[in-house]
């Protein structure tokens, strides 16, 4: 009776095993879900339309892309929905335009782009999304759901591409899971740490139920059991993958997470500011992110009186002529300073790795990501107090907690001194003749003057817009935009378009390297597509100078620095466009041609400026801090 009993444990054991292995197969093939959840066949719908819904209830009102048979769907649905489709020349412009109306609008941007190389194209953009901290989301087409790794065309592992560059990546195995992970995707993007995030749409996830139908169909189903079971398993892969798929569904955003400073903190912060006789505050990228106002960060940085280095997207917060912006001989202010608020600020090689910061100074650091705000403490700097909250919001407490107390006014008034200086002498530079062609400065000293008060300064190049860095002021927060941590050339179409559709009432002026030009110069014909006249002005020295200037002294070599005074205002007039050449022959017209430009922007016409620039004798830094 003993082993009759023990082969029953046995069995009973195995049964259960086997039940519970039928019971997860059935939950791995969609059999339990289908019981409850109905598969409309005769449905017309598709997933884009349950992508159009999410992006409209989130406020998105651009969506960047161009076009391919994987992502139609995601493109028409979101058109009928009145979201506007602008499709460019080159999948990572469309990821830049999507990254500027993320830093403009303080919501997510979107791009849509096909599958394989349509992707591929994005790494770059996405990389620099990432580093930027810009909330960005990427829906990328690709094979369908039961042709990955088959062989099918541009069918890659994309997933592994973008898990590195992404804060959450998905791909979609069933049409119901659409919202909800759309939804989830659209929070992380904005929480914490703002950044790039990736959904990948299997083809058959996005179309219809009677299109799909058909590439299930086997035209030649082998005979027999296994014939069955391969046709049992087609259907029932089909039905599972459209079933509940119609049902409805939440679409609003989820709530979003973004950390902030204890009470104790602030307070503590409050103490030492208090006590500071010569602070100074370096303002980073990250404190013009949601949810403070960058109005409200004005307001707060104005009453504590502190003299600010403004850097990134932050250029612009006090507007073009503030007694506490300063914009020269930083390391000299760091070296002299009783405390230093990092706020938003990375001690990465813009801080010489914190190197510039002096021992004897107090360091308050904030910053969102720990990793960030922690960045080279273990080597050249210390923090006296590290938060890892949101920057913006700390400003405008700090400012709360010190209502009535003001930086002593010596100081700030000592450093801009200090800069009129600097910029005077800078000023003088922009007079010296060049040997051949128009002197950099002088053309970037015009264009700042005459640039309307609501211009927005978007930054691509090197050499001649680190030059137009120390010489061109923004007018006001949130009109800046360079393309961050990364150094990445090619942002200038994407980000006017972006910059452009955001505040269509703006001039958006690109400053242009005559290098960095030909990554975007092809975007014309979007600008000239989607009537976004924005204006650019290219410093053409027909060479990559930045790079020249090191290598040619050091290794006594000039090899793939050399380009040529190409014609890009023909390249732009060909583009539908309107494009001007500048050189010393018309250099006394240059402000008449600056303007005139401005009037064809203004009547819906995209401009260039190919203006022809002569080598200095400065090297650049010599202008900068």
């Amino acid at each position: 009776m003993e082993s009759f009993g023990c082969i029953s444990s046995v069995l009973g054991c195995s049964a259960c095993i086997v039940l519970a292995g039928l019971v997860f197969v059935s939950y791995k093939l969609g059999l339990i879900y289908q019981l409850f959840h109905k598969t409309e066949t005769k449905s017309p719908r598709h997933g884009g339309e349950s992508v159009a819904e999410v992006l409209r209830a989130h406020g998105i009102k651009f969506l960047f892309t161009l076009v391919g048979g994987h992502i139609s769907p995601i493109l028409v649905a979101c058109e009928k929905v009145g979201i506007r489709i602008v499709d460019t020349r080159h999948e990572a412009t469309a990821v830049f335009a999507a990254d500027a109306v993320a830093r403009l609008s303080g919501t997510v941007g979107v791009a849509a782009v096909t599958a394989g190389p349509g992707l591929t194209n994005t790494v770059t953009a996405v990389k620099n999304a990432q580093m930027a901290e810009s909330p960005l989301l990427l829906l990328g087409g690709a094979a369908g759901t039961l042709l990955q790794g088959r062989g099918a065309l541009q069918d890659i592992d994309q997933m592994s591409l973008f898990r590195p560059l992404c804060k959450f990546c998905a791909s979609i195995r069933t049409v119901r899971e659409i919202v909800p992970t759309l939804r989830k995707a659209l929070a992380i993007a904005q929480s914490g740490t703002p950044g790039p995030v990736f959904i990948e749409f299997p083809i058959d996830t996005l179309y219809p139920y009677h299109l799909v139908s058909k590439e299930f169909a086997v035209k030649n189903p082998p005979k027999g059991l296994m014939g069955k079971i391969v046709s049992w398993y087609l259907n029932n892969h089909l039905m599972n993958l459209f079933a509940g798929a119609w049902e409805t569904r939440d679409v609003s955003p989820l709530p979003v997470h973004i950390p902030q400073a204890t009470e104790d903190q602030v307070q503590s912060c409050i103490e030492l500011v208090s006590r500071a006789k010569k602070p100074v505050i370096l303002l980073g990228s990250q404190a013009t992110l949601p949810p403070t106002s960058a109005e409200d960060i004005r307001r707060g940085l104005e009453d504590l009186g502190i003299p600010c280095f403004l850097g990134g997207m932050a250029r612009g917060m006090l507007g073009k002529d503030s007694p506490i912006h300063i914009r020269q001989n930083r390391r000299d202010a760091l070296r002299e300073a009783d405390l230093v608020l990092l706020a938003g600020t990375v001690c990465d090689f813009r801080l010489s790795y914190g190197r510039v910061l002096s021992r004897r100074s107090k360091i308050i650091a904030v910053n969102r990501d720990k990793s960030q705000l922690l960045k080279n403490s273990d080597m050249f700097w210390k923090p006296t107090i590290a938060i890892q909250g949101d920057a913006g919001s700390f400003i405008v407490r700090l400012s709360k907690g010190l209502k009535g107390h003001r930086c002593p006014e010596e100081w700030p008034q000592s450093l801009k001194a200090g800069d009129s200086t600097k910029e005077n002498a800078n000023r003088a530079k922009a007079n010296e003749k060049t040997e051949h062609h128009l002197n950099p400065l002088k053309v970037l000293h015009h264009v700042d003057e005459l640039m309307a008060e609501d211009s927005i300064i978007v930054a691509d190049g090197g050499d001649f817009v680190g030059s137009a860095a120390y010489i061109m002021r923004p007018r006001g927060p949130l009109r800046w935009l360079d393309p961050g941590a990364f150094g990445t050339l090619g942002v200038g179409g994407g980000f006017a378009l972006g910059a452009k559709l955001c505040r269509p009432e703006s001039e958006v002026w690109i400053v242009y390297g005559d290098g960095s030009l030909g990554y975007s110069v092809a975007e014309y014909d979007t600008f000239t597509r989607h009537k976004t006249p924005v204006i650019s002005v290219v410093g053409n020295d027909a060479c990559w100078s930045q790079i020249s200037r090191e290598q040619v002294p050091i290794l006594g070599s000039n090899v793939a620095c050399g380009l040529a005074f190409t014609d890009y205002h023909i390249v732009t007039d060909g583009y539908g466009g309107k494009g001007y050449l500048v050189g010393r022959e018309n250099e006394d017209q240059l402000s008449d041609i600056i303007k005139q430009a401005q009037r064809e922007a203004k009547e819906g016409k995209a401009t260039l400026l190919n203006v022809l620039i002569g080598k200095t004798n400065f090297r650049e830094g010599s202008i900068s801090v």
